[in-house]
């Protein structure tokens, strides 16, 4: 194995590429809670940087010892996705909804805090095609694996920290309609991960 520029380079490149639906996801949850406090941002961003970590190695892990059993688990993937990210966007907007019905007028009504379960939900739903990774790093060794895994995790925290603050200020612009438009933004990165699975 090379540590060189290159290694480096891709690693970077391929954590920019697995953290764009983490980063709309953090868009929407920054959009959802205009309020939110700043170690808010940092436990957002870094459950997603540890998930998309945790992934690859993974799927390094399983291509070095179930394989086999590995790619039957795989066709399940895009479903899981599917299903956690529609349930969660599902919540948020009945929850834009039924801001909008109950105080239409209160544009500075306060919108629902996002729970542990619901963000570790979405660390899964965002990071589970990573595991995907663990095959195209298959002939690095451990440490190699590693590195790379470490990589990716750092580059979608900061991509997801951006996010989150870019979310926060149009939820401040925005009010109870941030929670409808991030339910639909969830549901639609949910849609794709299936199309870009099962196609």
């Amino acid at each position: 194995m090379d540590w060189n520029f290159l290694f480096f380079f891709n690693s970077i490149l391929l954590g920019v590429g697995l953290a764009m639906d983490a980063f709309s996801v953090s868009l929407a949850n920054g959009m959802n809670d205009p309020g939110m406090p700043r170690g808010r941002v940092t436990l957002i961003s870094a459950t997603f940087g540890m998930f998309q970590a945790l992934m690859p190695m993974v799927g390094w892990i399983l291509v070095h010892t179930v394989a086999e059993k590995f790619e039957s688990f795989r066709k399940f993937i895009p479903w899981i996705a599917l299903i956690l990210l529609c349930w969660i966007g599902g919540k948020m907007l009945v929850e834009g909804i039924r801001s909008r019905r109950g105080n239409e007028a209160d544009e500075t009504q306060p919108a629902a805090s996002l729970g542990v379960r619901t963000l570790l939900a979405q660390g899964i739903a965002t990071s589970i095609d990573a595991l995907s990774v663990g095959f195209t790093i298959a002939d690095y060794d451990w440490q190699a694996a590693l590195v790379e895994s470490l990589l990716i995790a750092l580059t979608t925290f900061a991509i997801c920290t951006v996010g989150v603050l870019i979310g926060r200020k149009f939820g401040t612009l925005l009010a109870w309609r941030a929670s409808i438009l991030g339910g639909v933004i969830l549901i639609v990165i949910g849609v794709e991960i299936f199309l870009k699975g099962i196609l």
